[in-house]
């Protein structure tokens, strides 16, 4: 019997072993991605601060900042990125190309800078369509006119070509490792000015100067790469944007960026926390004080005061219920003063009338003496 109830125990515990091992999953995701090395926010923010392209190209490759954390050659360094420039009429196309070995360069993203006959200067940040697809485009809109608008639309304007490439890199630059990805995120944001707004665009407005470049666009690591584009590796997506919207990754993101129903759910919940707080203040508060009785001779007081506060966010009504409260406490005051000072009388009252007592009781005592004296010393006398 012993034996057939330890073999059942075995038999159990084996099932439910196995039901447990079989529902432990184990889930691999994957949520990086080329793009994901350099926030063209970032980049927005380092052009509006530049004073000129030279500044920029600087600012970018900044070892202290790390605003970039690619590295498409797999040396484990982080690409230099340089910076070219192509004008034609009023529209100056600013490429960004990364460094990847002798004479090989791959754009990675243009800025396009556009003043228009009023005057009014556009300007678009838009990713490689090999690195991040097509029409993924940032249209910041900076607090300060950029200092670097400044430089282009002047007289006898000479584009600007980076002197620097493969093993020969100014003096303030060195090498540096890459972030893991979680990490640049983190990393990147602090770089970011959220005093800008960043607002997503569809469509380009300067794509005819851009198609007269394109055939002369940097390439290097699509040439090595072929299947390693967008499209090949998220099928699905057109580009970064509906990528992003499609996974799993918390990026920081200014107001300007929250959809409406972001905004909404926000407000609501800061809505709800208000009310919360508000029905918290306007609970009421009893307090009650209790004087311990107190015997004065004859008369006793025993005074039990009960108060109710409301705390209200609303002035009248706090300053109505302090009011009352003044009111109430005040006449209990007087009430109790009163009282005690009835005891007291009563008490003075009950000690004169002792002492009058006493007084002629001892009055009396001595009388007698004196006239049983009397009597005897006359009695004496005649005797």
């Amino acid at each position: 019997m012993k034996t057939k109830l330890i073999h059942l125990s075995l038999l159990a515990t084996l099932t439910i072993s196995s039901i447990f091992a079989q529902e432990k999953t184990t889930v691999t995701a994957t949520n990086s991605d080329i793009s994901d090395n350099l926030d063209l926010r970032a980049v927005a923010t380092v052009f509006g601060d530049a004073s000129n392209l030279e500044d920029f190209e600087r600012r970018l490759n900044d070892p202290k900042t790390q605003i970039s954390n690619l590295d498409l050659n797999n040396d484990n360094y982080v690409d230099y990125l340089r910076v070219i420039e192509s004008v034609e009429g009023n529209v100056h196309l600013v490429v960004v190309q990364a460094v990847l070995e002798k004479d090989v360069f791959q754009d990675v993203a243009t800025i396009e800078v556009e003043r228009d006959r009023n005057n009014q200067v556009q300007i678009q940040v838009v990713g490689d369509v090999y690195m991040y697809g097509t029409n993924y485009i940032y249209e910041p809109i900076y607090v300060h006119t950029p200092i670097i608008y400044n430089t282009f639309w002047v007289g006898n304007y000479r584009p600007y070509c980076s002197s620097w490439y493969w093993g020969y890199y100014p003096s303030y630059y060195y090498y540096w490792n890459p972030f893991p990805i979680f990490r640049y995120r983190n990393h990147i944001h602090v770089h970011i000015n959220f005093g800008h707004s960043y607002h997503y665009a569809s469509y380009r407005r300067c794509a005819n100067v851009y198609n007269n470049y394109y055939g002369r666009r940097g390439n290097g690591y699509e040439r090595m790469h072929p299947n390693r584009s967008f499209a090949h590796r998220n099928s699905g997506y057109s580009n970064r944007q509906e990528l992003d919207n499609n996974r799993n990754t918390r990026t920081p993101r200014n107001r300007n960026e929250m959809t409406p129903n972001e905004t909404r759910i926000t407000n609501n919940g800061t809505r709800g926390n208000r009310e919360t707080r508000e029905n918290s203040v306007n609970t009421p508060r009893t307090r009650t004080e209790t004087s311990n009785p107190r015997n004065n001779g004859t008369r006793g007081t025993s005074d039990t005061r009960v108060t109710t506060e409301t705390r209200n966010r609303n002035q009248g009504t706090r300053s109505s219920s302090n009011r009352e409260y003044s009111e109430n406490r005040s006449n209990s005051s007087r009430e109790r003063g009163t009282v005690t000072s009835n005891g007291n009388r009563g008490n003075s009252e009950t000690r004169g009338s002792s002492s009058k007592g006493n007084s002629q009781s001892r009055n009396s005592a001595p009388r007698g003496d004196s006239n049983s004296r009397s009597s005897g010393s006359r009695a004496g006398g005649r005797g």
